[in-house]
C-alpha cells in the first residue's frame, strides 16, 4: 500500500485523524528515520492526535519521534499530553523547541502543564517564559492546589463600567495583540477593579455604538473566589450552565477569568478518578511502569483480602450446617455474586449522585427507600427463580424456598446499604468513591451468607 492510500485512509477510517495505520505510518518513517515523512504524517494531524501517538508507543520510540520532529510538539501537545508522560517529553525536547513551545500557551495552560512536574523542568518552562508571563505563572502556583486560582488565565478582557459599545470594540481593535486567543465575554469593572457584570461577544456585536455597556449586562454573571475548590468551581459551571466567569481575590478585586473549557476538564477528571477508584486502580495510565501500576493496586486488594476474611469467617461459624447439606456450599456463591452486584449497582448511583449533588440531606430518606423497593422486587423475582431452579433442579423445594428467602433479604440490604455507606462516609469527611467499595462488598457477603446460612440452619437442621 502506498503512503498516499495510507494517509487517506487514516484520516477517513471511522472518521478519526489517528489509527491504526496512521500509527503504522510512523513507526515505519521512525524506523527509516526519515525526520522530512515523520514531519508530513504530523502536520495534519490534531494537538490531540499527536498526545495520543505519544501515549499509544514505547519509550524508545516516543524519543525517537521526538528526535526526528521536535518542531511539531507545541504546547498543545504537550498540554493534551498525560500527565505521567509530561516530564518524559520535555526532557527529550531542545530547549529552544520548548521555549517556542510554551510562549503560546495562555497562562491557565501553562500552570496546568508545570503544576506536577518536578522542580527542574518546572524551572525550565519558567526560564522560557517572558517575565509578565512567568510573574503571572508564579502567582497561579501560589494558590492551593485544584483552586481556581490554578484553573484560571490572566488574560482577560475587561471594560470600566461607564464605557459604551464603541469605545469598547475600538479598545480591542486597538489592543488586538494582547487579547486573548479564545474569550467570551468582555467584564466590566468598576474603578476599583471589582467585577460587576459581564457582556457577552454576540450582545457586544449587535448592539448599537452609543449603548452603555451597564445595559447589556448578562444575568448570569457569578464572581469564583480565587481560593475556590476546582470541583466546587466546575459545579457552578454546570449547575447555571456558565461559559466563562471572572475570578476575585479577598478584596473581590479581579484577578482572572475560567473559562468552560478548563471547568470541563476538572469534571471531566472529577469523573474519571471517581470511576478509577471504585474500581480500585487510583489515579494510573497505561503508560505506567509494572511497578508503579502494582504498587497502586495493592492497597485495594489487601483490603478486600481482608474483607473477605471476614467473609470467610461468618461462614466457618455454619460449617455443621455445610457438612450436612452440601448443596448449601454450592449456592452459596450465587448469594454472594447476587448481593454483591445489587450493592455495586446502588453504590455507582449514590457516588455519582453525591458527586453531582444530586443527593442531598433533603432527600437521603427517599432515595433509601427507593433502593429498598427496587431490591425488594428484584428480591422477590431473582428469589422465586432461583427457588423454583432449586426445587425443579435439585429436588429440594425446602432448599429452593431458604435460598429464595436469602436472595430477597440480601438484595434489600445490598440495595440499601450500597446508598447508606456513601453518604456516612462523605459525612464522615472521607471520599466515597474511595472508601465505599470495599464496605459494601464486605456487608453484602456478610448478610448474603449470614442470612442464607442462618436461616438453613434454623429451618432444615
Amino acid at each position: 500500500m502506498n503512503d498516499e492510500v495510507i494517509d487517506k485512509t487514516a484520516a477517513d477510517e471511522d472518521g478519526f485523524a489517528l489509527d491504526n495505520r496512521t500509527v503504522s505510518a510512523v513507526l515505519l518513517a521512525v524506523a527509516a528515520g526519515d525526520g522530512a515523512r515523520l514531519g508530513e504524517l504530523l502536520e495534519p494531524m490534531h494537538s490531540a492526535d499527536i498526545a495520543d501517538l505519544l501515549e499509544q508507543v514505547d519509550s524508545g520510540r516516543r524519543r525517537e519521534i521526538l528526535l526526528l520532529a521536535p518542531w511539531h510538539f507545541d504546547g498543545e501537545v504537550l498540554s493534551e499530553l498525560d500527565e505521567t508522560l509530561r516530564e518524559e517529553v520535555i526532557a527529550f525536547l531542545p530547549p529552544e523547541v520548548l521555549a517556542e513551545a510554551v510562549r503560546d500557551l495562555d497562562s491557565d495552560d501553562v500552570v496546568d502543564l508545570i503544576e506536577d512536574l518536578e522542580p527542574p523542568q518546572q524551572e525550565a518552562i519558567l526560564d522560557a517564559l517572558e517575565d509578565a508571563d512567568r510573574v503571572a505563572v508564579e502567582q497561579a502556583l501560589g494558590y492551593p492546589e485544584y483552586s481556581a486560582g490554578r484553573l484560571m488565565q490572566r488574560e482577560v478582557v475587561r471594560a470600566p463600567e461607564h464605557w459604551t459599545v464603541g469605545e469598547t470594540i475600538d479598545h480591542m481593535r486597538a489592543n488586538k495583540k494582547t487579547l486573548p486567543d479564545q474569550f467570551y465575554h468582555v467584564i466590566v469593572v468598576d474603578p476599583g477593579i471589582r467585577p460587576v457584570g459581564y457582556v457577552t461577544l454576540g450582545k457586544l456585536l449587535s448592539a448599537k455604538r452609543s449603548v452603555p455597556l451597564t445595559d447589556i449586562l448578562e444575568d448570569s454573571f457569578r464572581t469564583i473566589p480565587v481560593t475556590q475548590p476546582g470541583a466546587e468551581v466546575a459545579y457552578l459551571f454546570k449547575q447555571y450552565h456558565l461559559i466563562s466567569a471572572p475570578v476575585v481575590d479577598e478584596g473581590g478585586r479581579l484577578v482572572g477569568v475560567i473559562t468552560i473549557d478548563d471547568a470541563m476538564n476538572v469534571l471531566d477528571e472529577e469523573h474519571e478518578e471517581d470511576y478509577l477508584r471504585l474500581a480500585g486502580v487510583g489515579d494510573t495510565s497505561l503508560s505506567d511502569k509494572v511497578l508503579t501500576t502494582a504498587k497502586g493496586r495493592f492497597p485495594w486488594l489487601m483490603v478486600n483480602l481482608v474483607t473477605a476474611n471476614v467473609a470467610a469467617s461468618v461462614i466457618s461459624q455454619f460449617e455443621a450446617t455445610i457438612q450436612q447439606i452440601v448443596l448449601l456450599a454450592v449456592l452459596m456463591p450465587i448469594v454472594a455474586s447476587m448481593g454483591g452486584n445489587a450493592g455495586t449497582q446502588s453504590l455507582a448511583v449514590a457516588v455519582r449522585a453525591l458527586a453531582t449533588r444530586d443527593l442531598t440531606a433533603s432527600n437521603t430518606w427517599r432515595v433509601v427507600r427507593r433502593e429498598a423497593l427496587v431490591g425488594v422486587l428484584n428480591g422477590l423475582a431473582f428469589g422465586a427463580m432461583m427457588g423454583a431452579v432449586v426445587a425443579l433442579w435439585f429436588g429440594e423445594p425446602m432448599i429452593g424456598a431458604v435460598i429464595a428467602v436469602a436472595l430477597l433479604l440480601t438484595l434489600i440490604g445490598a440495595a440499601v446499604g450500597g446508598v447508606l455507606i456513601p453518604i456516612a462516609l462523605e459525612r464522615a469527611g472521607v471520599d466515597p468513591a474511595v472508601a465505599s467499595g470495599p464496605f459494601v462488598t464486605t456487608i453484602t457477603d456478610i448478610v448474603g451468607f449470614f442470612v442464607f446460612l442462618g436461616i438453613a440452619t434454623m429451618v432444615l437442621l
